[in-house]
């Protein structure tokens, strides 16, 4: 059931991209980063906090704000409680630019995945990742 798993997630996550490509988007970390910023108290998060919630490595997640940064899509700001650390601050071309990308994305995760799924199905689906995700997170 793991390599099918694995199989699956990526197999869509091509889909979903190929998709956002077609329609002249950016890919879908992008989207991942920004939703997360958009979720987040006053848009902004520290970038530890944001590779956590997107599961991107630190330093890959450096690379995607400083791309995401060059667009103009989010800033920096400086920690002012240890002055290390720093924020991803979500700007307004990034909530438009996320707006934008959703009905792109929510297309094709109905036609890819939803449209695949009974609604019984997607209630158990849910309760047990909902449990792995739980006891792997403990």
């Amino acid at each position: 059931m793991w390599p099918l798993f694995l199989t699956a997630h990526a197999v869509l996550v091509e889909r979903v991209e190929a998709r956002l490509a077609q329609a002249g988007l950016p890919p879908l970390t992008w989207y991942d980063v920004l939703w997360a910023l958009e979720r987040a108290a006053g848009g902004r998060l520290r970038l530890s906090d944001l590779a956590e919630r997107i599961v991107l490595s630190r330093s890959n997640a450096t690379r995607l704000i400083d791309r995401l940064e060059e667009a103009g899509l989010v800033e920096r700001e400086r920690s002012e409680e240890d002055g290390r650390g720093a924020y991803a601050v979500l700007t307004p071309a990034g909530k438009a630019l996320r707006a934008k990308m959703w009905p792109a994305y929510k297309a094709a995760i109905s036609t890819l995945f939803a449209s695949h799924v009974r609604p019984a199905e997607a209630r158990t689906m849910s309760a047990v990742l909902r449990r792995i995700l739980d006891a792997a997170r403990r």
